[in-house]
């Protein structure tokens, strides 16, 4: 109200109730945001990212018509120098031209002054070095004058063309003459060589059949030579198969493939033999000598019988003691083995329960532990009531 002043209670409480009221409201907007499932996952504030982009396209639209001008403008402006460039172009066209026009039709070369140092034909309309070979100007210091470079040297040349010509005749004239001699020579020795040729294959020839027949005749007598000890050794060999058969006859009927026993006979005595003769003794000396050894086999075992029955009684009995011995020592080592392992066993159980005593002992005391110090203080409902009461 325009009467009141600044510090007026009324508009104060006013003005408080009016945040106090604003507070609330966006309290209450925050909590159905905070609240509310969709929003939360997403996690965004949709408003604002609308503002956002709407803030966006009016910058890009902005951006992009303050481009769209720039760009217009460079477009002009190249279009401006472009123009400016082809006019500049032309005018520098247009004078060249009128120079060069300028140039051909008012500063020729023969009107400068010293066009006559640099006249292209000035060789041409300046006089010869030489008008003639007795010019007084060829002197021999001006080196205007040598040998063959006369002013008549072109008949000169012609003259000694043809005398060249004459002598390449005259040469190759020669050279057809030479050639022909040459070539007569040649034929001369050629027919000579074949009859050189000739003479020689006749001696050749007859030097052949005298050789050959000097090879017939050797081959003849050669063949009469095998012959001759062809027949001399079979009859060589006919006489070693006669004396081979009769050796081997007469060594068949022999005392010593025959074992003739009366070949051994010694005349030192009756019971003595030649040892390199002796071929053993007969069947019947054998026969006699084995029906006397096993008649004495029968007296021996007769008279050893008791003897040997009472050693292998013996025998049986010692074996039958070791075997008992060994039975009774493999019994004592299982029984002592068998108790051994039973001690192993007690040994191990004891040690088994006195570990799970101990572990059972420290479970006990830690699950007192937590029961008494760690699960003392257990939550109650309203513990849980006090969740998700406000935005904050």
């Amino acid at each position: 109200m325009p009467g009141r002043r600044r510090g007026d209670p009324d508009r104060q409480d006013l003005a408080e109730a009016a945040a106090l009221q604003r507070r609330r409201h966006r309290d209450l907007q925050r909590q159905s945001r905070v609240f509310d499932a969709r929003v939360r996952t997403v996690g965004i504030d949709k408003e604002a990212l609308d503002t956002q982009i709407k803030d966006r396209k009016i910058q890009e639209a902005t951006q992009r018509a303050c481009d769209e001008s720039i760009a217009a403008e460079m477009k002009h402006n190249d279009k401006v120098l472009c123009m400016l460039d082809d006019r500049q172009k032309r005018d520098a066209r247009i004078l060249s031209k009128a120079v060069n026009e300028f140039r051909k039709n008012y500063q020729q070369p023969e009107t400068r002054r010293e066009f006559d140092l640099s006249d292209p034909q000035a060789l041409k309309k300046d006089t010869p070095a030489r008008l003639a070979d007795n010019d007084p100007r060829c002197t021999i210091s001006g080196l205007q004058k040598f040998m063959g470079e006369d002013l008549n040297s072109g008949n000169r040349w012609k003259f000694q063309k043809e005398q060249t010509r004459e002598w390449l005749l005259q040469q190759h004239k020669e050279s057809q003459n030479a050639l022909a001699d040459r070539k007569y020579a040649d034929d001369l020795y050629d027919r000579q060589r074949l009859e050189l040729d000739q003479k020689a294959m006749n001696l050749q020839r007859i030097d052949e059949q005298t050789r050959r027949a000097v090879c017939v005749a050797t081959m003849e007598f050669n063949k009469a030579l095998a012959a001759e000890s062809e027949e001399k050794k079979c009859l060589e060999k006919q006489q070693q198969e006669e004396d081979d058969t009769a050796e081997i006859f007469n060594l068949f009927q022999g005392d010593l493939l025959s074992e003739n026993p009366q070949q051994a006979v010694s005349s030192f005595g009756v019971g003595r033999v030649i040892p390199n003769r002796w071929k053993g003794m007969s069947p019947d000396q054998l026969k006699e000598i084995r029906d006397i050894q096993m008649q004495q086999v029968l007296e021996k075992m007769a008279t050893n019988t008791s003897w040997w029955e009472q050693r292998l009684k013996e025998e049986e009995r010692q074996r039958d003691a070791e075997w008992d011995r060994k039975r009774i020592q493999e019994a004592r080592a299982e029984l002592l083995y068998e108790r051994h392992h039973q001690r192993q066993n007690r040994e191990l159980r004891r040690t088994l329960d006195n570990d799970n005593a101990q572990l059972s002992q420290e479970q006990k005391a830690r699950q007192a532990y937590f029961n008494e110090e760690v699960y003392a203080n257990f939550p109650s409902g309203q513990y849980y009531t006090q969740f998700n009461t406000t935005s904050r």
